[in-house]
């Protein structure tokens, strides 16, 4: 068990986005089943359609985005909660003057990123 602050917890660039941050705040090592990590993508900024090989489970707090699951495409806001099955196409696009920030949680299994042209 533990306690942490956010803001002790480093920040690194998302390569495959565009002004896009990501936290690990429960990393693999941390927990048995899942991690959790805090996207930052300031206005404007997206991260490219791709694939996961793990699902996603998404809590956004801040913001506004265009998302793109399979072929549906969805505004969503804070407050909303997303799920993203393992294998299926998605991409984020930030809309707004704020930054589009949302949690992530993700289980512990080998997980492969592949860009969808």
């Amino acid at each position: 068990m533990f306690v942490k602050k956010i803001s002790n917890v480093g920040k690194e660039k998302v390569s495959a986005g565009t002004r896009t941050y990501r936290q690990v705040l429960i990393a693999p090592d941390e927990a048995p089943h899942f991690s959790m990590r805090r996207f930052v993508i300031d206005p404007g900024g997206e991260i490219p359609n791709h694939t996961n090989t793990v699902e996603h489970e998404q809590y956004i707090l801040k913001g506004k985005a265009k998302i793109g699951i399979g072929d549906e495409t969805y505004t969503v806001k804070t407050g909303d909660v997303v799920f993203i099955p393992a294998n299926v196409p998605h991409w984020y696009k930030a809309i707004g003057e704020e930054p589009f920030v949302f949690l992530c949680m993700v289980p512990n299994k080998e997980d492969v990123m592949k860009l969808v042209c």
